[in-house]
């Protein structure tokens, strides 16, 4: 299957954009696709082979789900590249231009839900650290 590709812009230096999308504390402010979902838990071990986990779960105490994996490659302030437990593969890319960071993530769907549905999904997330960052300069 075509792997699916979500990006945004983020006004901020490259230095901030990393550490708020790779420090634990962050991670469990800004990963998330809706108000009613939230990341009670995340650790990260940032180093080819190393491994990250966070635990994504319903405000209301109704579902939640492990979100882990092995990193494969990592290229400080410009490449992420991750084997999910399921063994999708994730690429993540920072790009630097004049104090805007463009990331883009492209991975491999999984097959229960609708391809749409997954974009969106991997989308708000991505919308929500944007928010974070963003609120982190003013």
């Amino acid at each position: 299957m075509k792997k699916i590709t979500v990006n945004t812009i983020v006004k901020a230096p490259i230095d901030k954009v990393w550490q708020l999308w790779t420090q634990p504390e962050h991670i469990m402010q800004w990963n998330n696709a809706s108000d009613d979902w939230h990341t009670p838990f995340a650790e990260n071990d940032l180093q080819t082979g190393g491994k990250f986990k966070s635990t994504m779960a319903a405000r209301d105490g109704s579902m939640q789900f492990d979100f882990e994996g092995i990193y494969t490659n990592v290229q400080p302030h410009s490449k992420i590249e991750y084997k999910m437990a399921d063994g999708r593969e994730v690429i993540i890319t920072f790009e630097e231009l004049d104090h805007h960071v463009t990331v883009t993530e492209s991975f491999d769907p999984e097959s229960m839900n609708p391809l749409e549905m997954q974009q969106a999904g991997w989308q708000a997330i991505l919308d929500n650290f944007k928010k974070h960052v963003e609120k982190q300069l003013t």
